[in-house]
């Protein structure tokens, strides 16, 4: 999801398809929050993340593994200024075959040959990053929070809050359209003012076009977690998506796991063909 790419920021992708992390309660929970606290903690967690992804940030290379009912893929993935680069690495847990790979690094040699081919994909990132950037704007005053109570995750204390729609947030596009129909909760770590876990459930069906366009079915939910991957730097770790719905006459059903791991910073100004070079070398 190029400098500015979705899968750079902590927050970013899956907001452009708009569960928890493993809780650990070994710690004693912080006091708790008055109203007014709550409200501006979970305000201002939700600033730092529209501030920090309307940045360039750290460049990153990390593993990303991809569940589906079906398959799974692991990846080695490269952020670069010219957009990501990614190397399959394996696929229902197993490593390629030797005629697999083969294809990979031909593959890879071709997108190093055709500089066209990267430029389209940075394209198609860029249009989700600003997709996901009207949505990840919209959060603020697309719900009514409530704040539940302090707890624990692995990082430390954190305090939790529970949302619904906000009656009087009209929706500035089809973006958009899926916040007036969700509630969920939202946790946030108060020493980094970041959120830590999000997840939103749909209470009634989605409609795009008056249903001419498609619709999201009552029922799809979506989780993500993020946290500190390197120092002073966080980024997502988890994502569920599960969600059935239709675009035009095509019935289409979501249903993924996304882990990503293995977080390392690489050059601000990495080139994609540097990037292509760094993953052929990859055990």
């Amino acid at each position: 999801m190029g400098a500015k790419s979705i899968a750079r920021w902590s927050f970013g992708p899956v907001l452009a398809l708009l569960s928890g992390a493993g809780w650990s309660f070994g710690q004693a929970a912080a006091p708790a929050l008055s109203p007014a606290q709550a409200r501006e903690l979970v305000q201002h967690a939700l600033a730092s993340e529209i501030n920090i992804a309307s940045r360039a940030g750290q460049p990153m290379r990390y593993t990303l593994r991809r569940i589906t009912p079906h398959l799974s893929t692991t990846k080695k993935l490269i952020e670069t200024s010219d957009g990501d680069v990614a190397r399959l690495i394996a696929v229902n847990g197993k490593p390629l075959s030797a005629g697999a790979e083969q294809k990979e690094m031909a593959r890879l040699d071709a997108l190093e040959a055709n500089p066209e081919d990267q430029d389209h994909r940075k394209r198609t990132e860029d249009t989700d990053t600003a997709r996901a950037m009207k949505i990840l704007r919209a959060l603020p005053k697309a719900f009514l929070y409530t704040y539940t109570g302090p707890g624990t995750s692995a990082a430390g204390p954190v305090e939790t809050y529970s949302f619904v729609p906000n009656p009087s947030y009209s929706p500035s596009g089809m973006e958009t359209q899926i916040l007036t129909a969700m509630t969920g909760k939202i946790t946030v770590d108060p020493s980094a003012q970041r959120v830590v876990h999000l997840e939103g459930h749909l209470k009634h069906d989605v409609m795009y076009g008056l249903g001419i366009i498609g619709k999201l079915n009552q029922g799809g939910w979506i989780a993500i977690d993020q946290a500190p991957v390197t120092e002073g730097h966080w980024r997502t770790v988890r994502m569920q998506l599960a969600m059935t719905g239709r675009i035009l006459f095509l019935t289409k059903t979501y249903d993924t796991l996304q882990e990503q791991s293995d977080y390392a910073p690489v050059p601000q100004r990495l080139g994609y063909r540097e990037a292509i070079g760094m993953l052929k070398k990859d055990p």
